[in-house]
C-alpha cells in the first residue's frame, strides 16, 4: 500500500489533519482513515497468527509420521489445509482493505500550511507584492488575439481546421518569438540559477501521473492514448518522477531541474472560459522548474524558486503581482502556492502566468522518493516543489499586449532581441498563412 500520508501521524494528530481538510472545504476524514487502518492491522495480526500456527502444525506432521501415528498426522494435515484456507481468505480481506485505504487516501488533497489564507475561490487570494508599473498608452490597447491576427501571424481558424477549438497556429516572427522566449528562460535558469535542463518524455504511465497527484482524481482533465499512456499536462510530472522509487544522498540535495515542453490539458471544466485567444488552450508550451529538497530546505527553496520565475518577468519589463492562494484555490498536491499574475492591458486585468508550489512530502510518498541524511541509516521522504518559469504562451500574450504600438506593430524587449536576430519590432506580415 502506497503511504500517501503518514498513517501514524494521522492516528497521533487526527484533529490537525481534519482541520486542514476542513479548511479545504472537505468533511473531517481522519476517523474514517483510522478505522480502516485499525481494521487492516487486525487482519494483518490475524494473518501472522495463522501463519505461525500453520508453520507449527507443518513441523509436527513429520514428527508424528516418524512416530508411526498416521491418524494424528492426518488430523494435522487437515488442520494445515484449514489454516491455509483461512490464510487465503485473510489475504483477500487484506488486499481489499489495502485498496479501500488507497482509494480513501489518494482522493484527499495535501494539508495547507497555517499561513495559507482561508477562502472559497480565487477571489479570496491575497496579494503580497507588486513589481513595476502598468504601461501607459495614448490609444486603446488591444487584446493579443486581435493584435496577432492583424499581424497575420496568429491563426485560430487554420488551427480549428486541423484540430478543433482551443488551438492556434503561430507563424513567422510570432513563432520565432515563442521559441526565443523559451530559449531566453532556459538560458537564465540554467546558467544563472543552477537548474539542470532536461528533455523528458511527453507520454507517461499511470504510476507517473499518480506520483504527482494528477491521478486518480483528475483523470477527466487529461489526454489519454488508446494504449493507456497519458500526455503530460505539465513537465512537473516527468521531472518530479525522475526521483521516484529511489534513495538520494543528502549531499546531492537540492536537485533543481528545468524543461521546456508542450503541455496538454482537456480543460474539461473550462467551458465558456477564455474561448478566444491563447490564454486557455489544449496544447501550450511551458518552461517548468522543479526542486527536490530535504525538508529543512523546502520553505527557503519555495521563496527561491518563486524569485527565479519573477526574474524572468523583471527582465522582460512586465508589470506583475505575487498572490498567495487561499485554501479554496490551492492545488491538490500543494501545501502552499504563490501565483505570479502579469498585467494584460488589453484585458485590463492581471492573469496568472506562473504557479509556484511547495508540496512537502505529499508527492514523495506517492512516488516512494527518499533520501538518506548524513550520518543516519534511516531514510526520510524528500520534499518537492514546482513552478512555471514561465508559461511561454502566456508570456507571449503579455508581450503582445504590453509592447503593442499604435500602428499595430509589437516592440521586442531588449532582453529578447539577441534571440530574434536583433529584430526590435514585429510588423504586420499579411503574406504569412
Amino acid at each position: 500500500m502506497t503511504a500517501m500520508f503518514d498513517i501514524k501521524a494521522i492516528r497521533d494528530n487526527p484533529q490537525q489533519f481534519d482541520d486542514g481538510w476542513v479548511r479545504r472545504g472537505l468533511e473531517p476524514q481522519a476517523q474514517r482513515i483510522i478505522d480502516l487502518d485499525k481494521e487492516r492491522r487486525v487482519v494483518i495480526a490475524q494473518l501472522q497468527d495463522l501463519q505461525s500456527a500453520r508453520n507449527d502444525a507443518s513441523k509436527k506432521i513429520g514428527k508424528v509420521k516418524a512416530a508411526g501415528d498416521d491418524a494424528a498426522a492426518q488430523v494435522l494435515i487437515n488442520e494445515v489445509a484449514n489454516l491455509k484456507s483461512e490464510t487465503q481468505n485473510g489475504e483477500i480481506q487484506e488486499r481489499e482493505l489495502d485498496q479501500a485505504m488507497t482509494d480513501a487516501l489518494s482522493s484527499l488533497p495535501n494539508i495547507p500550511f497555517p499561513d495559507v489564507p482561508a477562502g472559497a475561490s480565487e477571489d479570496d487570494n491575497v496579494e503580497l507584492r507588486r513589481h513595476g508599473e502598468k504601461p501607459g498608452f495614448d490609444f486603446d490597447p488591444k487584446e493579443h488575439f486581435d493584435l496577432g491576427q492583424a499581424l497575420g501571424l496568429m491563426n485560430f481558424e487554420g488551427a480549428a481546421k486541423l484540430s478543433g477549438a482551443r488551438f492556434v497556429v503561430l507563424s513567422g516572427a510570432l513563432a520565432r518569438l515563442e521559441r526565443a522566449l523559451a530559449a531566453f528562460m532556459l538560458d537564465i535558469h540554467t546558467t544563472e540559477f543552477g537548474y539542470t535542463e532536461i528533455d523528458p518524455p511527453l507520454l507517461v504511465h499511470d504510476s507517473t501521473m499518480f506520483g504527482t497527484g494528477q491521478l486518480p482524481k483528475f483523470a477527466d482533465d487529461q489526454f489519454r492514448t488508446e494504449d493507456g499512456m497519458w500526455l503530460i499536462p505539465t513537465a512537473e510530472v516527468p521531472l518530479t518522477n525522475l526521483v521516484r522509487e529511489s534513495i538520494l544522498e543528502e549531499g546531492d540535495l537540492p536537485k533543481r531541474l528545468t524543461a521546456y515542453t508542450p503541455c496538454f490539458r482537456l480543460e474539461a471544466g473550462a467551458a465558456g472560459k477564455d474561448t478566444r485567444g491563447m490564454i486557455r488552450q489544449h496544447q501550450f508550451s511551458k518552461v517548468e522548474l522543479v526542486s527536490i529538497t530535504a525538508p529543512e530546505q523546502a520553505e527557503a527553496e519555495h521563496e527561491r524558486l518563486t524569485g527565479c520565475a519573477e526574474e524572468i518577468l523583471k527582465r522582460l519589463g512586465l508589470h506583475y503581482r505575487v498572490m498567495i492562494l487561499c485554501t479554496g484555490d490551492l492545488g491538490f498536491s500543494a501545501h502552499k502556492t504563490y501565483d505570479l499574475e502579469v498585467w494584460l492591458p488589453g484585458q485590463n486585468r492581471f492573469r496568472e502566468i506562473s504557479s509556484c508550489s511547495l508540496c512537502g512530502d505529499f508527492q514523495a510518498r506517492r512516488m516512494g522518493a527518499r533520501y538518506r541524511a548524513t550520518n543516519e541509516k534511516k531514510t526520510r521522504y524528500v520534499h518537492t516543489l514546482n513552478g512555471s518559469g514561465l508559461a511561454v504562451g502566456r508570456t507571449l500574450v503579455a508581450l503582445l499586449e504590453n509592447y503593442q504600438n499604435a500602428d499595430g506593430s509589437i516592440s521586442v524587449p531588449e532582453a529578447l532581441q539577441p534571440y530574434m536576430g536583433d529584430v526590435d519590432n514585429i510588423k504586420p506580415d499579411q503574406s504569412i498563412i
